[in-house]
């Protein structure tokens, strides 16, 4: 079967064979895996983005399952397991944003630079795009110029890490910088994706732009409106940021697409992200595509985040509830986010 969060081809025994509450309108169509990751890190229904917390009684019967599964894999109910699991191999595991995961076997003196070039192999990332992140702690590969290892930070066997990619780290001469968020017509007929940028101050969301609110701190962010291109069948929302000019409590941003009356965004074509220096329109200085948003009526597609003073843009590509009518469930994906110190 297809898992249609993780996109990998698995077997059925892999599947659940019913949905996580009986509110989930939806046959289910993610994996164990993902299932339980989006539980676990978000609190949610990885399809219908409904609550759903770690003592639900088919969350709990799902996480055993993958343990019979798996006998290797990590605990999900925790963040690590007992020691007193002496049979089973240890391993660590490294969770990306939007669904992919990988396992490997857990060695106390691994270097953090050795780990990153393991995690290119097996999710295409390269080590310098890579944000490995353990218990809100960043891995660094040096150390007051030494190289670091798992054992540094403390890392336990069966730890979970989650993976960040960055798209661009954005140098301290730039200041105004362009996203431009774009998708494809339906097959039939001329229907809007809604592109919106939701601002924070730490874990407190202080204003939102969109096609209705296009005009926020004096101008420091500005928000296109629809441009539509009916000859081309694409259409698109710019956002400008200024980033000298922001309130300096200002440190996240999150630019997130919905559907507005369709209830996933399945029928748009190739949602993606667009990124330039206003200085350099015609450069293009990072991208990023968004295969896994189809059945979500949202997806958080990147953050413009400050971390020690400098911005950064980083894919999240993780899928929501909640649109432009009603931003609600996407705030609460948001705030899972950044509990987690992912961004």
């Amino acid at each position: 079967m297809f898992c249609k969060q993780c996109r990998n081809t698995k077997l059925r025994r892999e599947f659940p064979s019913v949905t996580l509450t009986d509110e989930c309108n939806h046959a289910p169509l993610h994996c164990l895996r993902c299932v339980t990751h989006l539980v676990k890190i978000a609190n949610m229904c990885s399809q219908c983005f409904k609550n759903v917390t770690t003592d639900n009684l088919r969350y709990i019967e799902f996480v055993e399952t993958l343990e019979r599964l798996f006998p290797e894999t990590p605990h999900l109910l925790t963040e690590t397991t007992d020691a007193a699991s002496e049979d089973a191999n240890p391993t660590i595991s490294v969770f990306k944003l939007g669904g992919e995961s990988t396992v490997f076997e857990y060695q106390p003196g691994m270097t953090v630079k050795h780990l990153k070039l393991l995690v290119k192999e097996r999710l295409g990332t390269l080590p310098e795009k890579q944000r490995l992140l353990y218990k809100d702690q960043e891995l660094k590969s040096y150390a007051d110029s030494k190289l670091t290892t798992l054992q540094d930070y403390n890392i336990e066997p069966f730890s979970t890490l989650h993976l960040i990619v960055l798209l661009y780290a954005i140098p301290d001469s730039f200041d105004h910088v362009i996203f431009d968020l774009f998708w494809g017509y339906p097959t039939k007929g001329r229907d809007y994706l809604d592109a919106s940028v939701l601002i924070y101050s730490g874990n407190q969301l202080q204003e939102k732009a969109d096609f209705r609110r296009t005009w926020l701190f004096s101008g420091a962010v500005y928000h296109s409106g629809d441009v539509m291109d009916d000859a081309k069948r694409l259409g698109h929302h710019t956002i400008n940021v200024k980033l000298k000019s922001l309130p300096p409590n200002i440190d996240k941003l999150f630019f997130t697409l919905s559907a507005w009356n369709s209830p996933n965004i399945s029928k748009y074509k190739n949602p993606s992200l667009r990124f330039f220096d206003a200085k350099e329109p015609t450069k293009q200085l990072c991208s990023d595509q968004m295969q896994n948003a189809a059945y979500s009526q949202a997806i958080i597609m990147c953050s413009l985040s400050k971390i020690d003073g400098m911005w950064n843009v980083f894919s999240l590509r993780t899928p929501s509830a909640g649109n432009a009518k009603n931003y609600t469930p996407l705030q609460q994906t948001i705030s899972g986010i950044i509990l987690q110190g992912l961004c």
